[in-house]
């Protein structure tokens, strides 16, 4: 394991472990001997303020975060049975105001293909001795064997003021997620909508009453870093979202809501904005984002969201940052190359270029915030600008180069079996990209998939571009005259992927917030 260790002041009995000791004592069933009780008061105790989450697990171990109410040490202590019989603690780190009180730790060494569960409390630094109620939660490291893998994936929550409603069972979509049991979330972006106001009441389109739980934070758009952190904080008051955490590591990434809608380099706020640079806005937001979410790469390489997660013999996820490296959002017609088309930019497409040439899992998942072939203009009245990677019917041009490039590289290199999952334009799709009908056809046939919202209007569906040839195989999508359809409309979707262990095939299926399953297909993998 890995972890910061400053001096603990709590009456804590905190006991080094070493990596080989972890390993050993795991594999015989137990990690140590339980901390001696804790002391408590019974008023003005730390809390934990938003529940518990783990991120970004592997073979190895994963992160896990929380966040208390007060500057604290974390406490976390560690178990492979949700008894804590034979729990092991482990020094504590810091949470304070600079962090908004928020801490992670990164548990590395752990068994592969284990149960793992893990205690988090906070010990007051103003007060030794005073701690909070322990949080629970549990996490599985991916497997070292070729056992069956199960995920689900989607995006866009809280948008278009559809905030938390009580009446409506809240984001009941993270509750239906949870019955599945997966290994673990693949969140596709629009985590947030920091350009979004949450208010008390919505009027729907029949004249009924959408009530919203409200936070003073959230009734304009964010433009301080602390009103970035309570967009995260909003969504983690529903209890199905901090029940879902507690139980599913969730693998993230960000899009535009993040900071506000289809931002660049090149975006003109609106009116509702005191703060008029764009780029100080995002850099406040990507700091929050950082802190409410269990990143590895936070902790290895502060920063960085394009990551490459591997799942086992069967899997490896590559997550994409379509935000943080692209040019402005222009008329992208460019037919040659250059930083007015960055999309992925040449670091990072670079990076997944290696990646993906060096992996060795069945599935090479390409984990996209934004569709390839589907038109989403930046200035959606006007149907100009772009917004993501498509500019329209044609051969490649602006930031096609990219796609075309990568495109052409996996073919020409022998990787195969990649599948590309995203969400952002608010509906379900499945799109097979045929190269006999595409206008650059120099690749090999792939699917991609798209889920969402998961808590967020519904819309669509979006105009189809011939570049990569996609063709629509499944849509559900509200059609004209019935968009940004509120939660209640049932209209919210997630994709759920099964990977068998022996087979090798990956069994595809896209469903509503009442677990109906709209769609399937099973995927054959060629050999690896």
């Amino acid at each position: 394991m890995r972890f910061s260790n400053p001096r603990s002041i709590c009456r804590h009995d905190i006991r080094g472990i070493s990596r080989r000791r972890f390993l050993a004592a795991a594999g015989a069933g137990a990690i140590g001997v339980i901390a001696a009780p804790y002391l408590s008061r019974a008023a003005d105790r730390p809390v934990v303020t938003s529940g518990v989450q783990s991120g970004d697990v592997g073979a190895d171990g994963g992160v896990v975060w929380a966040r208390t109410d007060r500057p604290s040490q974390m406490l976390v202590e560690v178990a492979t049975n949700e008894s804590f019989a034979n729990a092991r603690a482990l020094p504590p780190i810091a949470a304070l105001p600079e962090s908004d009180f928020t801490a992670k730790m990164l548990l590395e060494n752990l068994p592969a293909g284990q149960e793992i569960f893990y205690r988090v409390r906070f010990c007051d630094l103003a007060h030794t001795g005073i701690e909070s109620e322990p949080a629970v939660g549990r996490f599985r490291t991916a497997p070292a064997d070729r056992r069956d893998v199960s995920f689900v994936w989607g995006g866009d929550v809280a948008g278009q003021g559809w905030g938390i409603n009580p009446d409506d069972g809240g984001m009941f979509t993270f509750a239906t997620m949870r019955k599945h049991r997966p290994d673990f979330l693949l969140h596709s972006g629009d985590t947030i909508y920091a350009d979004g106001p949450i208010k008390g009441e919505v009027t729907l389109a029949d004249g009924k009453v959408w009530k919203n739980v409200t936070t003073p934070e959230k009734a304009k758009v964010a433009e301080t870093l602390d009103e970035f952190r309570a967009a995260h904080k909003y969504n983690f008051i529903d209890e199905h979202v901090r029940a879902f955490n507690a139980e599913v590591p969730v693998f993230v990434q960000w899009d535009d809501h993040e900071v506000v809608n289809n931002w660049s380099s090149s975006k003109e706020l609106p009116a509702a904005y005191k703060e008029r640079n764009v780029a100080l806005l995002a850099a406040r937001s990507a700091r929050a984002f950082h802190e409410m979410y269990p990143i590895r790469a936070s902790i290895t390489e502060p920063g960085r969201i394009y990551r490459t997660l591997h799942y086992g013999p069967h899997l490896d996820v590559f997550m994409l940052d379509e935000r943080s490296h692209r040019g402005p959002n222009g008329p992208n017609q460019e037919t040659t190359y250059g930083p007015e088309s960055f999309f992925l930019g040449p670091a990072q497409l670079a990076w997944l270029k290696r990646e993906l040439l060096n992996s060795r899992a069945t599935w090479k998942v390409i984990a996209s915030d934004m569709p390839l072939g589907l038109i989403v203009y930046d200035d959606a009245r006007n149907k100009k600008g772009s917004e993501a990677a498509a500019q329209g019917d044609g051969p490649p041009r602006g930031r096609e180069l990219e796609i075309a490039d990568l495109l052409r590289f996996i073919r020409t290199s022998g990787v195969v079996n990649t599948v590309w999952l995203t969400a952002d334009v608010h509906y379900a799709a499945a799109h097979y990209y045929n190269p006999d009908k595409a206008q650059f056809g120099e690749f090999d046939p792939f699917w991609e998939f798209v889920a969402g919202p998961l808590h967020a209007g519904t819309f669509g569906p979006n105009d189809l571009d011939n570049t990569f040839g996609p063709e629509v195989k499944f849509i559900k999508a509200p059609g004209p005259g019935y968009q940004n359809l509120p939660p209640s409309a049932g209209m919210q979707f997630f994709g759920h992927v099964r990977i068998d262990g022996g087979s090798g095939q990956m069994t595809v299926t896209l469903r509503d917030r009442a677990d109906v399953a709209l769609w399937s297909t099973t995927l054959d993998p060629r050999p690896v």
